[in-house]
């Protein structure tokens, strides 16, 4: 009985640790590509992305399971299977390292294969951000300032990717949109302290 309690405290527990290393990625990614091809003694950026977007697929256990959930749960884990497939590229790409042409060479080949570069690059990873945003969606009555924060944030992140082309405005994104979701988190657990307190009342 007490293992089942602490579980929800597990999964809280696991996807944050997913959100925060997600956004020091982020910031890693800031210092550009010259530095992302340069760590040694493995691509240390694209791992902890990897493992945060992987631990994030966790919030689909958290959340509510209504209608909202359970399409906010599909997006969600297509966009960590993106991630996924994005970062193996990364991976590849990293594995050139000073061999620019080469590195070129398989990024034209991606770019000219959409099959793969649709939804492992250009528009899966986005949905990992759609479905947590979605997720808040839940929260938008109970708590209005972490729904905000984490669908503003997802917005900035592709406004910064997309538009802007800067990288420093993605990794802000991201520390916003983590940010409302642990504040949602933290509110769901206020709650659930509350109700521990009155069943002992």
């Amino acid at each position: 009985m007490q293992h089942k309690k602490n579980r929800p405290l597990k999964l809280k527990t696991i996807c944050i640790i997913g959100l925060f290393l997600f956004v020091i990625s982020y910031w890693i990614f800031t210092k550009g590509n010259e530095f992302a091809h340069t760590q040694k003694p493995i691509d240390f950026a694209h791992w902890l992305n990897l493992i945060g977007a992987v631990l994030l697929i966790n919030f689909n256990k958290i959340f509510p399971k209504n209608k909202i959930g359970k399409i906010a749960s599909i997006l969600t884990t297509l966009g960590v299977i993106a991630f996924i497939g994005l970062n193996t590229i990364d991976f590849i790409s990293w594995s050139f390292g000073d061999d620019n042409d080469g590195r070129n060479a398989f990024f034209n080949q991606l770019a000219s294969t959409p099959s793969v570069a649709f939804p492992f690059v250009y528009v899966g990873p986005s949905l990992l951000f759609l479905g947590l945003s979605i997720h808040a969606l839940n929260f938008i009555k109970s708590n209005l300032i972490g729904y905000i924060l984490t669908v503003s944030g997802a917005v900035f992140m592709g406004l910064g990717y997309f538009m802007w082309n800067n990288l420093v405005y993605t990794a802000l994104g991201c520390t916003v949109f983590a940010l409302g979701l642990i504040l949602i988190l933290n509110k769901m657990d206020a709650k659930q302290n509350n109700n521990v307190a009155q069943q002992r009342v």
